[in-house]
């Protein structure tokens, strides 16, 4: 797995105070993305020890409420083994910190992928600048969905949080 950045006090990726990590690599492409940079999976730095270190020093902090993956799109196939393994640990260790995810894919393709069961959030669907819309917390356009995940699993239909 490789990542651009671990953003630290995030307030506009997820409930709360939060730290982002911009996974590197992106099939959707969407038109006027946001963060373009992060498409290439052979982009960015390798995610080592280390910056699992830096994201755990965070998440020990009381006041993180909890970690965020974007990029790029953490459930490409370059990131989907490495980011579930972390999430998995992430939660085994911090159980009452949340998991934001943020993807291009629809819940619907991905809903039976290990890493769902660690999630408590899951942002889905491709940005789409026709349907751009500043004032939407937590997206970017009015497609995207945010789906309580344990709710979703739990009910076996789609739970939307409230924004």
């Amino acid at each position: 797995m490789r990542y651009h950045n671990i953003t630290k006090d995030d307030m506009l990726n997820g409930d709360g105070l939060r730290v982002v990590l911009w996974t590197a690599g992106c099939s959707h492409c969407c038109k006027e993305c946001q963060n373009p940079i992060t498409w290439d999976p052979n982009g960015g730095l390798p995610f080592t020890e280390a910056e699992k270190a830096e994201i755990f020093a965070e998440l020990d902090k009381d006041y993180i409420s909890g970690i965020t993956f974007s990029g790029g799109d953490p459930l490409h196939p370059a990131n989907i083994r490495g980011v579930t393994a972390l999430a998995k640990e992430i939660k085994e260790k911090y159980p009452d910190k949340t998991i934001w995810l943020y993807t291009g894919a629809l819940w619907e393709e991905i809903q039976n992928e290990e890493i769902v069961r660690y999630l408590d959030v899951c942002i889905d669907g491709e940005f789409q600048v026709d349907k751009k819309e500043l004032s939407l917390k937590w997206r970017g356009s009015s497609n995207q969905r945010i789906i309580e995940v344990p709710a979703t699993l739990r009910e076996g239909r789609v739970v939307l949080k409230a924004d």
